[in-house]
């Protein structure tokens, strides 16, 4: 079979929905690619933006999993990143009001710990009870941890935040040097400006890989969660709490499972941010971050790991975008302040047209090959299900 034989068997498997999703995403690169070439872009700023949406991702997949696979409402998603942020910034800033200097992999299991205690902490009391009382528990959480960390100037130094974060590599061999060790480039583009590739350039490289280590490693194994017997568990209760109780499962350890681990993906994204942008301080926590996270989810659709990520890039790329549309001089109003209104209609289109998400959780369901398996052997198929018994 040739390649362009396969390239057409994938277009033509994909739904509708994926192949404009595929479309989209093939534009999207090209203007992020004209605009380096044409200078509107730097490639700093360029690979900041892939950190940044990296980032969103993580919250996304996180909330994700405790809402979209197992209906928890979390509001305070904004505190379980300002957890991992600050976590890894007290244990590794030289401007740290406790321990400071610390290797970076220190802050990360510290953050990760505080996010699990964290965790308990909310879950333990709410999660016997209905979906609304775990809401408004967690939606009084995010606001005591900002003001904590706002007004706790002995801990966390206010609202003047926490510098000197070094980057999440400066301690490592061979890497802590990568980015002067490599040789600067100047890129001649015709008719367009040059671009210079220094070590700024290579240290954001280094970020960028620390993000998509962090966002593959939390979505294979979510990913792989989703499909499996534990994910099956998580969805009965999604659908029906009391029918997941009927056939004697602990919904509440379920749910305290599912809950601790999306916890511990939104920390990840927390010590991500930290060492992006070596600074922390109490506006990251704002609520508006909760909410930018939760149109992710609902834009890519609940439930859907991938669509999880989908809506993260597209919250980011709806948010630094119009920061350039007041370069636009025909335009006769300010454009960039109107980004949450942006979003606000975007919600309310996905709302009308398409409740279920831009990519609801379908083939994510099945195990990858299993549908090919099926149709290239339905004598097997038939006998299996003449026997009854599956793997449930």
């Amino acid at each position: 079979m040739t390649t362009s034989q396969d390239t057409g068997g994938y277009w033509s498997g994909l739904t509708v929905a994926e192949r404009g999703v595929t479309a989209a995403i093939a534009a999207f690169v090209g203007l992020l690619f004209l605009g380096l070439l044409t200078g509107v872009l730097t490639p700093t700023y360029f690979l900041f933006l892939v950190g940044l949406s990296g980032m969103y991702a993580l919250l996304s997949l996180g909330l994700n999993a405790q809402w979209g696979y197992t209906g928890l409402i979390n509001f305070s998603v904004a505190a379980f990143f300002g957890v991992g942020a600050y976590g890894a910034a007290l244990l590794s800033a030289s401007g740290s009001p406790l321990a400071g200097g610390f290797d970076p992999i220190f802050g990360l299991l510290a953050a990760l710990g505080m996010a699990v205690v964290l965790a308990l902490v909310i879950g333990v009391p709410t999660l016997r009870l209905r979906a609304d009382y775990l809401a408004i528990a967690s939606l009084g959480l995010a606001e005591v941890v900002r003001i904590v960390v706002k007004n706790k100037q002995d801990w966390t130094n206010g609202t003047a935040g926490i510098r000197g974060i070094p980057g999440f590599f400066e301690n490592w061999p061979v890497l802590s040097t990568f980015p002067d060790a490599m040789p600067g480039l100047q890129i001649h583009v015709p008719a367009g400006p040059v671009i210079e590739l220094g070590a700024p350039f290579y240290g954001m490289l280094l970020n960028v890989a620390l993000v998509f280590a962090f966002v593959g490693v939390s979505y294979a194994i979510l990913a792989r969660a989703h499909r499996s017997p534990w994910g099956r568990v998580l969805r009965t209760i999604r659908s029906d709490e009391d029918l997941a109780r009927a056939l004697g499962k602990n919904t509440y350890s379920f749910k305290m499972q599912a809950f601790v681990l999306g916890s511990l993906v939104m920390a990840l994204a927390g010590v991500f941010y930290a060492h992006l942008n070596l600074y922390v301080q109490p506006g990251d926590l704002d609520p508006i971050t909760t909410f930018y996270v939760w149109v992710a989810v609902i834009l890519g659709g609940s439930g859907s790991t991938r669509g999880a990520v989908f809506g993260g890039v597209v919250v980011v790329t709806i948010r630094q975008g119009t920061r350039f549309l007041n370069e636009f001089a025909w335009l006769p109003v300010d454009v960039a302040p109107l980004r949450l209104l942006a979003i606000g209609v975007i919600i309310v289109l996905v709302m009308r047209f398409r409740p279920e998400g831009v990519l609801p959780p379908q083939k994510e369901l099945i195990w990858p090959g299993s549908v090919d398996e099926a149709a290239t052997t339905p004598d097997s198929a038939v006998n299996q299900s003449t026997r009854g018994d599956g793997d449930e």
